[in-house]
C-alpha cells in the first residue's frame, strides 16, 4: 500500500481546523495597511463627478500651497510615466477595440470615479483635503449606461475606436451546417427567454491598499498591495512603467478577501510604484469605501436572450443564446475575457446534440470597468440555462427536476466529449440531483406546496432547483492559446526536506482566505508521512516564491496543489536513491509507507525519511550522481480544465402582500472530487451560496441616467447580514478527477454558480399560479411586489 493510500484517511479527507486562522483572530496577520513604512507619503486621488466629460483644464496650485503636500499633478503632468497604457490581458478577438487606458485621464473622463488629478502629501487626512482644493473644469458629456443604446453609437464614448462596440465573439457548433436552425425548426416546444444579470459590487472586507517602498540604490522597488495576483502584477508593473522585471519585487501581505474584485492591475498599483520612482520615497494609499465602489471593478453586467429547442419528451436538440456584455468604460485586465468562461457552459450538465450557437457582443459604456468577480461568465451561464429550464418545464407541465433527469449527461457517459469539443473529465449528475432531493424532502415539500399555494392565504411556498458545471482551474495553456490569453495556465511548486526534516513548501498560488497553508500542509503530510505542522507554506512574494500565476477560477487545487503533490513524489524517488544505497538494495524493491522505506519482505531493514533528509544534508555518502539535500521543483500545466458539478435547491416562502422572501431551506450537493479538507470545502460553498443569493434578493449597483452610482456605500448597497442567511445543508458525491493525481477539482466559485438560479426558480415557483413566470434580480420586496401586480393585471412577462 502506497503512502498516499495508507495516511489518506488520517490525513486527505480529515477536517482540520484552519492554520492561517489564530493569526487572523489575533490580530497578529499583517494586512497592507498595517505594514509601518517610515517616511512614505501618502496618496490621495481626485476622481471625475461625471460620467462622460471633456477635461478642459487641471489647476493643482491650491492644492500645492496646502500645508503638508509634497506635490499634485493632473494627468497631462504624468503621461511621461506610462511605458504603455495600463494592461489588458485579453484580446480575444485581432480586432477588438482597446481604447488606451491611463492611471489618470488627461483629456477626457469616461466614468464617474475615474482618476483626473493626485496628491502627495505626508498624511493621508492632508491628501484627501487637499483633493478639494483642485479646480478642474469639464465640459459635460451624455452618459451611456444602457447597453442597446449603447451599440446604437448615438453618443461614441471612445472617438479613436469609432464605436461602442468592443468585439463581437462566436461560438457555433454544428453537427453539419444548418443543424442549429434545423433543430429549432423540428422542436416540439421551445422557449425563448430574455434574463438582465445586474451589476455587483465585490464588497470585499478590506478595501484595497498598496504601497510602493524603493531601494536606496540600484533602482530596486517592492511593492506591497492587497492583490490576488502578486506574480502577474510583477510582470503587468514592469511592462506598463518600464521597470526591469528583475527589479520588481511583489509582495501580497494579508488579504482580506478578493472574489476577482482583486484580480487585476489597478491605476493605485501603478500610481504609487511611478511616482515613488519618480520622488525616491516610499508612497502608499489606502482606498476608502466610499472609493471602493467607484475605483473597483465591477461584476456581471449582461443582457443574456437564450432559446431552447426540445423534443416532445424534453429531450433538448439544439441551444442559442446572444449576450450584450457590459465592459464599463474600459477594458481591464481580463474584462473581455470573462463572458468567454462561460460561453461553453450555457446547456449546463445536460446531453446536447452538436447544435449549438453562441454570440456576444460586448459594449462600452460611460460605468465603473467591470471584469471577474466569483464565478467570472459560469455563474452567468448557469442562471440563464437553468431559469430557461424551468420555463421549458413550465411550458411542458412537468417537474423541474424531472425534467433535468431526462436530460442530464450519465455517468457512463464520460469522460465525455461536448458540442465544443472539450473533453468533461467525469460526472455523475443524477446522484447529485438525488441526493440533494432526499435532504431537502422534495418529494414531501410539493406535497405541501400543492395544499398551500391553492389556499387564499398570502404566504406561498416555492421549490428551486439549479444543477450546475462549472469548467475551472483555467488551463491547460495551449487551451488559454487558442482563446487568445496572454499568459499561462501553469503553477509552480517547490518542496525542499531540511536536514531536521522539517518540510519548506514554495507556491505560487496567492492565498487570501482559501486555507492553501492548511491544504499544501496536508497534502504534503499525506504524501511524505510527516506532521501537517511540520510543513512550512511560503508564499505570496515574489523575491521567495518567483515562478506562479496566483489564485482565481479554482485552480489553485487542481493546479498548485497537485504541483506540489507532483514535488513531493519526486523527493520521495530521489530520497529512494539515496535510501537504497544505505540498504544495500536495489529502488524498485523498496517500499516507502508512513514516511519510512523498507525493504520489500524484510520490513526489519528500513530507514526513515528523517535519516535520508540528513544524510543528503551531510552529503558524506550519497550514490553517484546524486546532488545533496532533498528538493524538487515541478512547472504543472494542466491536461484539462477541472469539471466540478452539483444541484442546489431552494425553498422560499413569499408574502404576497410585502414581496418579501423568506428562505425556509437551502440544500448545497457539490462535487469537487477528492476532498482534501472537507472543513474547509464547506466553509467555501457556505461563502459562495450567500454571495449567490445576495445577487438573487440584495445587491445590484445601481446608476441614475447621469451614470452616477447611487448606492456606492453599505449604508446604500445591501449586502446580507448574518441575520438573513439561512442555514446552508451542504452535501457532498465525490466523483474523482481522473486528468490529475489527487483526483481533485475546484470548489471555491460553486456555491456562488448555483444559488442565484436556484433561489429565483423558487421565487418564480412559488408565484407561477399568480401568472407569473420571470423575476428581476435582485428580487427584493419592491420588484416581488411590483412583478405580482403586473402579473395579476395580465402581464405574461412577470418581472421582464
Amino acid at each position: 500500500m502506497s503512502i498516499t493510500e495508507e495516511r489518506r484517511a488520517a490525513v486527505i479527507g480529515t477536517p482540520m481546523l484552519r492554520r492561517e486562522d489564530p493569526a487572523l483572530l489575533t490580530g497578529e496577520a499583517k494586512f497592507t495597511n498595517d505594514i509601518p513604512i517610515p517616511g512614505a507619503l501618502y496618496l490621495g486621488v481626485l476622481r471625475s463627478p461625471y460620467a462622460h466629460a471633456k477635461i478642459l483644464s487641471v489647476d493643482v496650485s491650491a492644492a500645492m500651497a496646502f500645508p503638508g503636500v509634497v506635490a499634485a499633478y493632473g494627468g497631462a503632468d504624468l503621461t511621461a510615466l506610462w511605458a504603455a497604457p495600463m494592461p489588458c490581458a485579453w484580446p480575444v478577438t485581432a480586432d477588438m477595440k482597446n481604447p488606451p487606458h491611463y492611471p489618470v485621464a488627461v483629456d477626457k473622463a469616461c466614468y464617474a470615479g475615474d482618476a483626473v488629478a493626485v496628491v502627495l502629501a505626508n498624511d493621508d487626512r492632508v491628501a484627501h483635503d487637499a483633493l478639494e482644493l483642485i479646480d478642474v473644469r469639464y465640459e459635460a458629456l451624455p452618459a451611456v449606461i444602457d447597453l442597446e443604446e449603447a451599440l446604437s453609437d448615438r453618443v461614441v464614448i471612445h472617438a479613436g475606436a469609432g464605436t461602442n462596440k468592443a468585439y463581437t465573439w462566436d461560438l457555433k457548433c454544428e453537427s453539419h451546417e444548418g443543424a442549429v436552425d434545423e433543430a429549432f425548426a423540428a422542436a416540439t416546444h421551445h422557449v425563448k427567454e430574455r434574463y438582465i444579470q445586474q451589476r455587483l459590487l465585490p464588497m470585499f472586507m478590506e478595501p484595497r491598499a498598496c504601497a510602493a517602498v524603493p531601494q536606496p540604490f540600484g533602482g530596486d522597488m517592492t511593492l506591497y498591495s492587497s492583490t490576488q495576483i502578486p506574480h502577474i502584477l510583477k510582470v503587468m508593473t514592469a511592462l506598463t512603467l518600464g521597470i526591469p522585471e528583475q527589479q520588481m519585487r511583489v509582495v501580497a501581505p494579508a488579504v482580506g478577501g478578493g472574489f476577482g474584485g482583486k484580480l487585476n492591475v489597478y491605476a493605485e498599483e501603478l500610481l504609487c510604484v511611478a511616482l515613488s520612482r519618480k520622488l525616491g520615497v516610499p508612497v502608499r494609499w489606502n482606498e476608502e469605501r466610499a472609493e471602493n465602489a467607484m475605483s473597483t471593478i465591477h461584476g456581471r453586467g449582461q443582457i443574456q436572450d437564450i432559446e431552447l429547442a426540445a423534443d416532445a419528451d424534453g429531450k433538448l436538440t439544439a441551444v442559442r443564446v446572444r449576450l450584450i456584455a457590459d465592459m464599463g468604460a474600459y477594458l481591464q485586465l481580463v474584462t473581455p475575457g470573462v463572458p468567454l468562461l462561460g460561453a461553453f457552459l450555457y446547456a449546463g450538465v445536460y446531453d446536447l446534440p452538436v447544435a449549438y450557437d453562441f454570440s456576444c457582443t460586448s459594449v462600452f459604456t460611460t460605468m465603473t470597468p467591470t471584469d471577474a468577480y466569483r464565478g467570472a461568465g459560469r455563474p452567468e451561464a448557469t442562471y440563464a440555462i437553468e431559469r430557461a429550464m424551468d420555463s421549458l418545464a413550465a411550458k411542458l407541465g412537468i417537474d423541474p427536476l424531472e425534467l433535468r433527469k431526462r436530460n442530464f449527461i450519465r455517468k457512463d457517459q464520460y469522460p465525455y466529449t461536448a458540442f465544443s469539443g472539450l473533453t468533461y473529465d467525469s460526472g455523475d449528475h443524477l446522484a447529485a440531483a438525488e441526493k440533494a432531493a432526499e435532504l431537502v424532502g422534495y418529494e414531501a415539500l410539493r406535497a405541501q406546496q400543492a395544499t398551500q399555494n391553492v389556499d387564499a392565504g398570502t404566504k406561498r411556498l416555492g421549490i428551486g432547483v439549479s444543477s450546475y458545471f462549472e469548467m475551472c482551474g483555467l488551463a491547460p495553456s495551449r487551451v488559454l492559446a487558442s482563446l487568445n490569453y496572454s499568459a499561462g495556465g501553469w503553477e509552480a511548486a517547490t518542496v525542499r526536506i531540511l536536514a531536521t526534516n522539517k518540510i519548506q513548501v514554495v507556491t505560487g498560488a496567492t492565498p487570501h482566505g482559501q486555507g492553501h497553508v492548511t491544504s499544501w500542509s496536508m497534502i504534503v503530510a499525506d504524501k511524505l508521512g510527516v506532521a501537517p505542522e511540520d510543513v512550512d507554506v511560503l508564499h505570496s512574494d515574489t523575491a521567495i516564491s518567483p515562478l506562479g500565476l496566483d489564485t482565481y477560477g479554482s485552480r489553485s487545487l487542481v493546479v498548485g496543489g497537485v504541483a506540489i503533490a507532483m514535488a513531493c513524489d519526486r523527493v520521495i524517488d530521489k530520497a529512494r536513491k539515496i535510501a537504497a544505497h544505505q540498504l544495500e538494495a536495489a529502488p524498485e524493491d523498496l517500499d516507502f509507507i508512513d514516511g519510512t522505506f523498507s525493504v520489500k519482505g524484510s520490513p526489519d531493514r528500513a530507514t526513515p525519511l528523517a535519516a535520508i533528509a540528513f544524510a543528503a544534508f551531510t552529503a558524506h555518502d550519497l550514490p553517484e550522481g546524486v546532488e545533496p539535500n532533498l528538493e524538487a521543483h515541478v512547472t504543472y500545466d494542466p491536461p484539462n480544465f477541472s469539471w466540478p458539478f452539483g444541484t442546489h435547491i431552494c425553498v422560499v416562502e413569499v408574502d404576497t402582500e410585502t414581496g418579501h422572501v423568506d428562505i425556509l431551506k437551502y440544500v448545497a450537493v457539490d462535487d469537487c472530487g477528492v476532498q482534501i479538507n472537507p472543513m474547509i470545502v464547506d466553509g467555501q460553498v457556505h461563502g459562495g451560496v450567500v454571495q449567490g443569493l445576495a445577487q438573487a434578493l440584495y445587491e445590484v449597483a445601481s446608476y441614475d441616467e447621469n451614470g452616477n452610482l447611487r448606492n456606492g456605500s453599505l449604508a446604500e448597497y445591501l449586502v446580507p447580514a448574518a441575520s438573513d442567511v439561512p442555514s446552508v445543508t451542504t452535501g457532498h458525491t465525490v466523483t474523482p478527477s481522473p486528468t490529475n493525481l489527487l483526483g481533485v477539482k475546484g470548489i471555491g466559485e460553486a456555491g456562488t454558480i448555483g444559488a442565484a438560479p436556484a433561489v429565483i426558480n423558487a421565487v418564480v415557483d412559488a408565484l407561477s399560479g399568480l401568472g407569473v413566470t420571470d423575476m428581476m434580480m435582485p428580487a427584493s420586496p419592491m420588484t416581488v411586489w411590483n412583478t405580482i401586480k403586473a402579473a395579476q393585471a395580465g402581464s405574461t412577462t412577470g418581472g421582464k
